[in-house]
């Protein structure tokens, strides 16, 4: 199992239930398939660095999950065929980066970083 990061863009008009209906059904695709969500963040609506498909705002969504490699080509597949995802894209973390993102959920101090500076 490798840990993974999904950052999506979706369309602006999308209302508040619409958007938390796509966040369950990627979670419950992510879940069917054998993998174990950790973390989801929405970030909500930002403004866009370009336009894209005419729009200068999308609402950002991050989700944290562990799976099979197998699982990333059949979420990209869903995520291309769905009309409300503008952009989307898939890291993969390594050892670092779920340490990193364990010690920003709970808001302890990281190894390298002294007491004071938080």
């Amino acid at each position: 199992m490798n840990n993974y990061e999904l950052m999506v863009i979706f369309t602006p008009v999308l209302s508040e239930e619409d958007f938390k209906s796509v966040q369950k059904k990627y979670e419950s695709f992510i879940t069917e398939n054998g993998g174990t969500v950790v973390n989801s963040n929405p970030w909500g609506l930002k403004s866009l660095a370009y336009p894209i498909q005419k729009k200068t705002t999308g609402i950002y969504w991050v989700l944290e999950y562990t799976s099979a490699a197998e699982l990333n080509e059949k979420l990209k597949i869903q995520l291309l065929r769905d009309e409300q995802v503008m952009r989307h894209m898939v890291t993969k973390l390594d050892k670092y980066a779920v340490d990193y993102n364990a010690h920003k959920k709970t808001g302890l101090p990281f190894k390298n970083q002294k007491a004071a500076e938080v």
